[in-house]
């Protein structure tokens, strides 16, 4: 019996590498000694071989895949790669896919390791994909997994699979999937960076207001007048980067805010998450 100690790092750092499930790389390392080598050895052994030996080939094709718990307040976004398009538009594959994003959304997962943990069909999600990158002889894996929750939220899938996004609500009205879905490809269309100007990440201020006034100063214009021309520029940035400033592409007269506003007094977007695949 192995005394190496074996931290959740290099398990983590093992199923990167293999693919193979936690305590599949947990076990492999303890009858190794620690020893990764041996341990790829170990997990070949036991019917992990393709899956080790295509780590390095890209997975950049696949799908991704949005649903919503029944009630609509909570979803979820998993992205399910492949290495090519052939394999992506395979209606097994996708079937596939969909079966680890319901399971997600039956059992309320929050992380990948947590999803591929599952039992699909009496067998571990994680074992499934090895079982998948064998049979289809492709590279397969989980890639992203993201979710939200709200008093609705409202999924949506843009081409064929290949972007999927979610939008919360703080409120459940009548007449929120048609207008929730709107705001769900405008998401998709103009992939803002916030729902309003308070959630922008402080690094992109600084660096939005560092362009603009080194814009200003290039322009020629008075060292007095730079401050207040380059918050002008990033007014005019919020209100093509943030969601509820944007304005509405189905509608030009009105901002995203304004829209939703009509659709129900107060109503308003939460959160959002938008997953483009292989981005």
């Amino acid at each position: 019996m192995s005394t190496v100690q074996i931290s959740a790092a290099d398990v983590n750092k093992l199923r990167q590498q293999t693919g193979a499930g936690m305590m599949d790389c947990k076990k492999a390392l303890t009858e190794s000694n620690g020893d990764f080598e041996a341990a790829i050895d170990f997990l070949r052994k036991k019917g992990a071989k393709v899956a080790a030996s295509r780590q390095d080939r890209d997975s950049n094709e696949g799908v991704v895949i949005a649903k919503t718990t029944a009630d609509g307040k909570k979803g979820i976004i998993v992205e399910v790669n492949c290495e090519t398009d052939f394999v992506a538009k395979n209606a097994d594959f996708v079937a596939f896919a969909q079966a680890i994003a319901d399971k997600a959304v039956e059992n309320n997962v929050n992380s990948i390791e947590e999803l591929t943990s599952l039992d699909l069909n009496g067998t571990k999600i994680a074992d499934l994909i090895i079982d998948q990158t064998g049979k289809i002889g492709e590279k397969i894996g989980v890639s992203k997994f993201e979710t939200i929750s709200a008093d609705k939220v409202v999924p949506y899938i843009h081409g064929n699979y290949r972007l999927a996004v979610l939008v919360g609500f703080n409120q459940s009205v009548g007449g929120l999937d048609e207008a929730g879905k709107d705001v769900a490809m405008q998401i998709a269309a103009m992939s803002p960076v916030g729902v309003d100007k308070a959630d922008v990440d402080t690094r992109i201020i600084e660096r939005e207001t560092e362009i603009a006034k080194e814009q200003i100063r290039a322009e020629g214009k008075p060292e007095e007048m730079v401050e207040k021309i380059a918050a002008g520029k990033l007014n005019k940035f919020y209100k093509e980067q943030t969601l509820l400033n944007q304005e509405f592409v189905k509608d030009s007269t009105k901002d995203v805010r304004k829209f939703l506003d009509e659709v129900s007094k107060g109503l308003t977007v939460t959160a959002f998450k938008r997953v483009a695949l292989g981005a």
